[in-house]
């Protein structure tokens, strides 16, 4: 007797309301067209440290079985040793109103306190404020998690008004990317406390992104809000081994939480991860180990792909192509470039497929970034960190090029 079907099972429809992960949809562009040059993946060219290939092959020679069983849920006690030093140390964090942990990478750090804080099927969403441009993966994990995200135009360098306007009864947590995912802006420390204060006033949590805190390039230095004293009990501080280490496939990250946070981080923790994967975690011990000064250096040589950009910009300027950068870029590594004038109704988002399929050349919708047309133009993100200088060199040609063809009608 044949079995007559009935319906196919679907997602849940609440994941429609979730972002698309823009990144994974280029690359499927990219794959389509060989020779793509990529100016949109957030990457840095460079290999880790030595020490952390050595670190690896040691430990997988290491008969202790450890190695291969469940470990502690927070991450193994010498790299929680060595990222409580490099905070204290580097980033100036008072740690004894926190515990640390190591997760897969920041990313997945966010994720984790968005389920915290956000509650999810409480009957009213809680609130997180995002400034714009927002990054679009803290977006994603906040309604995943059943929050709401609440982007907020208080500009670049965010205006602290603008920001405490935007809070309601609901509202959780401020977020603060700096050195800024993606416009590249470092945050002034005057701001950035000034957020933090706000927060510690009205009870919430600021959850302080800091992935890029190594690339900066001007006079404003990096600064970590988890250094203001009493900032503890509501300061989230996230940083990444991905950037600075050349350590992005490896997903390795960590965070400084508020104690009273341990008990809902650990249910997260062990239901997602159960631990960091414990090889992994010996070899970010060795990351530690070679420490700023080992990425310094590379930074250096970054500062000179910063310049090519910015000439690159400035020379089409001056040929009569409509483009401007949004803000100077003086950390991580990347550059908001709008382009002030355009034909019909072209949008970022099909700015950004047509470069890649007609010209071969990939940068990211300032649309992914909450950066809409109708308040900012067309807006492309630019990451000047994965390729060389001769690299960087056509890139370019072909972004401007391709720019110039689509807005005449080629």
């Amino acid at each position: 007797m044949m079995e007559i079907p009935g319906p196919v099972p679907q997602a849940a429809s609440s994941l429609d309301r979730v972002l698309k992960p823009v990144i994974a949809e280029l690359g499927g562009w990219v794959s389509a067209t060989p020779g793509t040059l990529s100016l949109a993946q957030g990457m840095v060219g460079w290999s880790p440290p030595d020490g952390v290939l050595s670190a690896l092959a040691e430990a997988l020679q290491d008969p202790d079985p450890s190695l291969h069983r469940y470990g502690a849920v927070q991450g193994e006690p010498p790299l929680l040793e060595a990222i409580q030093r490099h905070l204290g140390k580097h980033h100036n964090l008072d740690l004894a109103g926190s515990t640390v942990w190591v997760t897969a990478g920041s990313n997945m750090a966010f994720s984790a306190m968005a389920q915290v804080i956000c509650g999810a099927g409480a009957a009213d969403a809680a609130e997180v404020i995002l400034p714009l441009p927002y990054y679009f993966n803290h977006v994603m994990a906040i309604q995943l998690a059943g929050g709401l995200p609440v982007p907020v135009d208080a500009g670049l360098i965010p205006d602290l008004e603008r920001l405490e306007a935007a809070i309601t009864p609901r509202t959780r947590a401020i977020v603060t990317v700096s050195p800024n995912n993606p416009s590249g802006v470092v945050i002034p420390q005057r701001v950035l406390a000034g957020i933090n204060a706000l927060c510690a006033k009205r009870g919430l949590f600021h959850i302080s992104d800091e992935a890029y805190g190594a690339f900066v390039y001007g006079g404003e230095p990096h600064w970590s809000p988890g250094s203001a004293s009493g900032s503890s009990a509501h300061t989230i501080s996230l940083h990444s081994l991905s950037k600075a280490y050349g350590m992005a496939g490896w997903r390795v990250g960590y965070m400084a939480a508020p104690k009273q946070l341990t008990a809902a981080l650990a249910k997260v923790q062990d239901t997602v991860l159960i631990c960091p994967p414990v090889p992994i975690q010996r070899a970010a011990v060795a990351a530690l180990r070679a420490g700023p000064a080992w990425v310094a250096p590379r930074v250096r040589a970054l500062a000179d792909r910063r310049r090519q950009l910015l000439a690159a910009v400035a020379e089409h300027q001056a040929k009569g192509l409509p483009v401007r950068l949004l803000a100077e870029p003086d950390g991580a590594f990347y550059a908001l470039l709008q382009i002030t004038a355009g034909r019909g109704q072209l949008d970022a988002d099909t700015l950004m497929r047509r470069l890649v399929l007609e010209h071969r050349v990939a940068a990211v919708s300032g649309a992914s970034f909450g950066l809409l047309r109708d308040s900012h133009g067309l807006v492309l993100r630019l990451s000047y960190g994965l390729l060389d200088g001769a690299d960087l060199a056509e890139a370019l040609r072909r972004l401007f090029f391709g720019i110039a063809a689509i807005l005449h009608g080629a």
